[in-house]
């Protein structure tokens, strides 16, 4: 990476009060303890006393499942055992995914810039290897493009890809919900308030990440009562393609008022007001 590049990536893996990811209930973190990075735990401090790689216990004595001497991390030597659950891969790269996803959606990362994966690891306390493996899923979903032998930059979308990609959303959700505005029962549509209001409140906190996952759940539920797995799929990526820079908290409400009158009108079965407030939702991106 260029000074520049470095510049950038460092600004952000070292911003005051940047956000670790949590641990899960009942876990140690596998990526702070000994042995993690590879190091050794002091010589009195090893499970087995003694040596490093002293006498091991018997398999039935083992917590790790399947195998006597459990999952261990890139760095740590095969054979190690480690003390309380193993931290899978897959939930690392996953608490990262989403931690680099509202990182976008709140600004953090910016569009253009260049971040190395070792930075961000440092960041989120990590290594590089989950966040290399969370930026690869973010580029198949356009928001990163790889910069080989740097890292990843951020996707800077233009005025009118953002609307084309508004325009497919439209083409794709406005006649499955005018579908469902006659079918479903109203019951159904008064269950899905809690997330309109959900969206209206974090409209008012000001935080562009809260909105963007409230917003996302209350489209998904919507979307989901047609029953189609391959519709939910194609509709998730395209509001993730469709995120726009952080709008300032006016401009949130008044997308999220947007949320509950249309539930009004479902409910009503209003189907002429559903239309409008569809064609104007989908006239600008979320």
């Amino acid at each position: 990476m260029n000074q520049g590049a470095q510049d950038s990536a460092g600004a952000v893996g070292t911003a005051p009060g940047a956000a670790r990811l949590p641990r899960q209930a009942g876990e140690r973190d596998a990526l702070t303890t000994p042995g993690a990075r590879g190091e050794h735990p002091p010589h009195g401090e090893h499970p087995y006393g003694g040596h490093p790689y002293g006498e091991r216990p018997p398999h039935s004595e083992y917590p790790h499942v399947g195998h006597p001497y459990g999952e261990h991390l890139p760095g740590e030597p095969a054979g190690r055992p480690r003390s309380g659950p193993v931290v899978r891969r897959s939930s690392v790269r996953g608490q990262v995914l989403d931690a680099l996803r509202a990182a976008l959606a709140a600004g953090e990362l910016r569009s253009g810039e260049v971040y190395s994966a070792p930075v961000l690891g440092e960041r989120f306390g990590v290594s590089a290897t989950p966040v290399r493996e969370a930026m690869q899923q973010l580029a198949l979903e356009g928001a990163v493009e790889v910069v080989p032998n740097r890292g990843f930059r951020v996707v800077e979308r233009g005025a009118r890809e953002l609307a084309e990609l508004a325009e497919v959303r439209a083409l794709i959700e406005v006649p499955v919900l005018l579908r469902l505005a006659g079918t479903v029962p109203v019951e159904r549509w008064a269950g899905l308030r809690p997330l309109a209001e959900a969206t209206v409140r974090a409209a008012s906190s000001g935080r562009p990440a809260a909105y963007a996952e409230s917003d996302r759940a209350f489209h998904h539920a919507l979307l989901s009562l047609a029953g189609n797995e391959q519709l939910l799929r194609i509709a998730a990526d395209l509001h993730r393609r469709t995120q726009r820079p952080p709008a300032a908290a006016p401009a949130l409400l008044a997308d999220a008022a947007e949320h509950t009158a249309l539930l009004d009108a479902l409910i009503a079965r209003d189907a002429d007001r559903v239309r409008a407030l569809l064609d104007r939702h989908f006239a600008e991106p979320d």
